[in-house]
């Protein structure tokens, strides 16, 4: 890190110094190369440090509270380092009210299905429930969707969506996977719903039979949901691959079996669950080795118990 607050007594990244730039009033920043230092900012760093500050501003971090990677969206991050820095919820428990409590209502802007165009709609967020729900209108009794939370994933999708605080939500209905595409103006999201995708991208498939042409879809591969789209944007996945464990039976292989044809892209990977294989294409050696990569952190992962009654109902999509 070539960063640091000398108020707080940290060394940052070049990324996240500009977000404590943003607050001034509680961290002020130079850079370790660049700007001078006087003898008490040195000391001042020199008697705290990170290990110090952590054990201070993140002494009650909630156990569900998503801690941020230097990979994810600058809204994630930036909600981090306010949380921690400006507001103290870690220190200060009573802070964590608003997302803590089990109950939450509000209004996001949604992408509606067919006519892309974003409306506001009422979002209630209740734990006894275990659920998330939202409403066309206002005055509506009956909810439009309810999403139970235990088949619910949200993930940040700012330059899919085109806001800088654009989610995706994912649930299952029906046995079938449901896009929602919202965004906050404000980016007050919670965070206890969010878990990243293991890989997004595009890559060839083709059908049970392998014996049609291999068409381009959008994947992303949520825990041990592989999903496939015509479009990044569709309400709803054309289907669905459950990837297992390999105690399971469940195998992932670099390239094609033999004689395969009818693929544009060269670069072949091939999943074997229990019932069929799968076949896909990628257009680059790298989102080969990457898609490969994302498919065995699934496949070595021994499988929950409740992942068991997962893998039991679901549908496996041609």
């Amino acid at each position: 890190p070539d960063w640091a607050s000398y108020t707080l007594g940290v060394f940052i990244c070049l990324s996240c110094s500009g977000i404590h730039r943003n607050i001034p009033q509680v961290s002020k920043v130079k850079s370790v190369r660049l700007d001078a230092w006087d003898e008490a900012q040195v000391e001042f760093l020199a008697s705290h440090g990170n290990d110090a500050a952590r054990a201070r501003f993140e002494s009650k971090v909630p156990s569900f509270y998503y801690r941020p990677t230097p990979s994810d969206c600058q809204l994630l991050r930036e909600q981090w380092i306010r949380a921690k820095y400006e507001r103290q919820e870690f220190i200060y428990p009573e802070k964590q009210e608003p997302y803590s409590a089990g109950y939450r209502e509000g209004f996001l802007w949604k992408r509606g299905r067919d006519n892309g165009q974003f409306l506001s709609r009422k979002f209630v967020l209740t734990e006894r429930e275990g659920a998330l729900k939202y409403f066309n209108r206002n005055d509506a009794k009956e909810p439009k969707a309810v999403m139970k939370i235990e088949h619910l994933n949200a993930t940040f999708q700012p330059a899919k969506i085109g806001h800088p605080h654009g989610l995706q939500v994912t649930y299952l209905k029906d046995n079938s996977t449901r896009n929602i595409f919202i965004y906050h103006e404000d980016g007050k999201l919670v965070p206890k719903l969010s878990r990243n995708y293991l890989k997004e991208g595009y890559m060839e498939k083709t059908g049970p039979k392998q014996t049609e042409g291999f068409r381009k879809r959008w994947f992303t591969m949520d825990d041990r949901r592989l999903m496939y789209f015509k479009d990044p944007l569709d309400a709803f996945a054309r289907g669905e691959v459950f990837i297992g464990s390999k105690e399971s039976g469940y195998t992932v292989l670099h390239g094609f079996p033999p004689s395969t044809q009818g693929h544009h892209w060269p670069h072949g990977i091939t999943i074997v669950t229990p019932d069929r294989k799968f076949l896909f294409a990628c257009e680059t050696e790298s989102d080969q080795r990457e898609w490969v990569a994302a498919f065995q952190k699934a496949v070595d992962r021994p499988m929950l118990p409740q992942e068991y009654a997962v893998e039991a109902h679901f549908k496996h999509k041609p």
